[in-house]
């Protein structure tokens, strides 16, 4: 069974603006560099198709074999370095799949909020799209247990845009909490895998660019590569 992702299904309770909108909705990203996909080339490393049916066996194995847990994401307005918590397992090891599957090169942030979120791991090129094809479509289960809260600077998964009673989680997207004194109305819903350990500086200039009222950002940032640090 095919998925679409979207964007994250959650909206800054302490703003009256509307932030829940669909990809469809909001294609506003530039088009003039997306590749046709006659031209497509996109490589992804062996492994399995991901479903729902494998996904959490696949990374029960993938976890105890990929021990990392820092990356850093490298963006066209600088760079943030995110520690990955080892308690939330299945979000680490599908986020370090992901990063040496190369999937998150190219992406962007498409989603910007100030003083509340940046959301990125998305884009309306045709490469990134015929990435998640091959990587595969499956959710994660939401991990709020950890004692984690939505505090400024964390790393947290946007929940898919399927009707769900459980927030199942989708794998290539997140968000990273920006608001000043946290989004704690967020706390128990969205699964938090991660922290902001360099580069926060980074993430509130992105916050404060300028977007149209969809909340995309009217100058595109790119995701360039994420890559995993020591």
């Amino acid at each position: 069974m095919l998925f679409s992702f979207v964007l994250l299904n959650c909206e800054d309770k302490q703003s009256d603006k509307k932030t829940n909108t669909s990809s469809q909705e909001t294609s506003k990203i530039n088009k003039k560099n997306s590749i046709p996909e006659n031209e497509l080339d996109v490589e992804i490393k062996d492994t399995t198709r991901l479903t729902d049916e494998n996904a959490m066996e696949f990374f029960l194995q993938y976890e105890r074999e990929n021990p990392e847990n820092k990356v850093r994401i490298t963006t066209n307005l600088g760079d943030i370095d995110i520690l990955l918590f080892n308690e939330t397992k299945f979000h680490r090891a599908n986020f370090i799949f992901l990063t040496k599957q190369d999937y998150f090169d190219d992406t962007q942030f498409y989603r910007v909020i100030n003083n509340f979120i940046i959301q990125a791991g998305n884009s309306d090129n045709a490469e990134v799209s015929k990435k998640r094809n091959r990587i595969g479509r499956y959710l994660l289960p939401t991990d709020t247990k950890r004692g984690f809260k939505h505090d400024k600077g964390v790393i947290s998964m946007p929940s898919s845009d399927i009707e769900n009673p459980y927030k199942l989680a989708s794998p290539f997207e997140f968000f990273i909490v920006q608001k000043e004194g946290g989004a704690h109305h967020l706390d128990g819903d969205y699964t938090i895998f991660g922290k902001v350990i360099n580069g926060m500086d980074v993430v509130d200039k992105i916050a404060k660019q300028e977007t149209d009222v969809a909340d995309w950002p009217l100058h595109n940032i790119y995701i360039e590569k994420v890559e995993i640090i020591e």
